[in-house]
């Protein structure tokens, strides 16, 4: 077992370990989990070094409504706050950290492409995909939990706020099928976190429209963190959702 008594982190160990407590199920939280034991081998720490810093994190993230370890320290608070007022660079960079500490290679890009903006794009798709599955663990309206079906969707669409792209309370995990439908704004979720239905899906006469018109009225799975911010669905309401 390694010992790590005494030994500070440094701000970049801070930065991957927020990306992975991100990205982690609340549940997962405790030294035996695969991922914990891999990034504390990146570290050079124990797992249970990893995991109590994870814990430190889940004491002072606001989404939770419950306690984690007590001693944090003022540089956790320094990069935590870092990272959640910024979502879009910090979820950037620190796994663009955390892929030079694995020594990864970058993979090759089309030809006329600018390599850079489509790092970034990719890289930040995938931090908020995992955070999201993460977070609600299948589709918040059917309970849905087979990965390749569902999807990280943004309440505030991608390409209308920069800065909360990455951000887990701008996104639901959902179906394919209700990701659709929440895009066209054929649905949307209300102030109390219920389903509703535009009147346009009156006006469609097709088999399997139940599919979606059954879920209106139905509360959301609520995710472990990251509750939906209530400005992105305001939005989502008022721009989107064709009433």
């Amino acid at each position: 077992m390694k010992n790590t008594k005494g030994r500070n982190w440094t701000k970049e160990e801070l930065l991957v370990a927020i990306n992975l407590y991100c990205k982690i199920p609340f549940g997962k939280i405790h030294q035996k989990t695969p991922e914990i034991i891999e990034l504390a081998e990146l570290l050079d720490r124990s797992p249970g070094s990893v995991s109590y810093k994870l814990a430190n994190f889940a004491s002072i993230d606001p989404s939770l409504q419950r306690e984690g370890a007590s001693h944090v320290s003022k540089l956790d608070i320094e990069v935590w706050n870092e990272f959640f007022l910024n979502w879009e660079e910090m979820s950037y960079k620190s796994e663009i950290t955390l892929s030079k500490i694995k020594e990864e290679q970058t993979e090759i890009f089309p030809a006329g492409t600018n390599k850079e903006a489509f790092v970034r794009v990719r890289v930040n798709q995938n931090f908020f995909r995992k955070t999201i599955l993460a977070s609600y663990g299948g589709c918040c309206i059917t309970g849905l939990s087979i990965p390749e079906l569902v999807v990280a969707s943004h309440i505030v669409p991608w390409s209308v706020d920069e800065k909360n792209r990455t951000n887990p309370r701008n996104g639901l995990c959902l179906n394919a099928l209700h990701d659709k439908a929440f895009d066209a704004g054929l649905i949307s979720i209300s102030e109390d976190f219920t389903v509703v239905g535009s009147k346009k899906l009156l006006s469609f006469d097709t088999n399997g429209i139940e599919l979606i018109t059954d879920s209106i009225g139905l509360q959301i799975n609520m995710p472990k963190r990251f509750l939906p911010d209530q400005n992105f669905l305001s939005y989502h309401r008022k721009h989107i959702f064709q009433g």
